[in-house]
């Protein structure tokens, strides 16, 4: 928490009104949106905080959106500044550096810069980098996604063996109608046109299938359970169907071959 005169330059208030300068009434305090929301407060109800053992009871005032990911210093609460007046504080304050086009040693070599700098004039002052902090994050995030694409994958190959052996259990079936169909007359140009259609109107059925109900869940997953920003790469979901479309082709048509292959008389004289 902290007090402030004027909103914050890294926050926009959404709803309700900032204090007046040299506002002098009942306490008020500003809090973030998403806070308030989970906490059951609006505009104009009241919150109690414990602050170095005393309550102080304030009125919501106004509701802010924060930019958490702009790493500069953000406060849930800010408070009107004589609810606070006369209580201890420190002073924050943040520093980017250097250029984003840096390499990681020269960024280093400029933090620790920086650090000692501030230590010899102020060594009252606590410099923290978060530089490697960010680092740490990031590689877990990277072994995450990395686990995401491979339990992906292994799904996607399971789902194409599933298919696979759909197909095959249906194999003795196909057999017995392609004799029969070759007794007839039907030429094997005409039953593998037929075979292929049929293969690939099922996997065309399936690969839609798996990107819609894909789709949805992501979204579901991503946006409520994660609260991020769900996008969709329409690429790479075409690119997965249509290698799924492939597969169930290829191996479709490499049993339909066989049967294609086989002579009619001694399967008509098992039947």
């Amino acid at each position: 928490m902290t007090y402030a005169e004027t909103p914050p330059s890294n926050s926009t208030v959404v709803s309700g009104e900032w204090w007046p300068a040299g506002y002098e009434g009942e306490p008020l305090v500003s809090l973030e949106e998403e806070v308030a929301k989970d906490l059951g407060l609006t505009i104009g109800k009241t919150i109690t905080v414990n602050v170095l053992g005393r309550d102080i009871t304030a009125k919501v005032a106004n509701l802010r959106r924060l930019d958490w990911e702009s790493l500069s210093i953000n406060f849930v609460m800010v408070f009107s500044p004589n609810t606070l007046a006369g209580a201890p504080h420190s002073e924050l304050a943040t520093l980017r550096l250097p250029a984003a086009d840096a390499t990681p040693e020269a960024a280093r070599a400029a933090d620790r810069e920086v650090v000692a700098a501030v230590t010899k004039s102020f060594p009252g002052v606590t410099a923290i980098s978060v530089r490697d902090a960010i680092a740490t994050l990031n590689g877990l995030l990277g072994d995450l996604a990395l686990a995401v694409r491979v339990a992906a994958s292994l799904a996607l190959v399971t789902s194409m063996l599933v298919l696979a052996g759909a197909l095959a259990a249906g194999h003795r079936q196909r057999r017995q109608d392609a004799v029969i169909l070759k007794t007839l007359g039907a030429t094997r140009a005409l039953l593998l046109s037929a075979f292929t259609l049929e293969y690939g109107l099922l996997g065309l059925v399936t690969a839609i299938f798996a990107v819609g109900a894909g789709s949805a869940a992501a979204f579901y997953v991503v946006g409520n359970l994660m609260e991020l920003q769900f996008t969709l790469y329409p690429t790479i979901a075409v690119a997965a169907a249509v290698v799924a479309l492939l597969v169930t082709l290829s191996l479709g048509l490499a049993g339909t071959w066989r049967i294609l292959s086989a002579k009619p008389a001694p399967l008509l004289k098992s039947l």
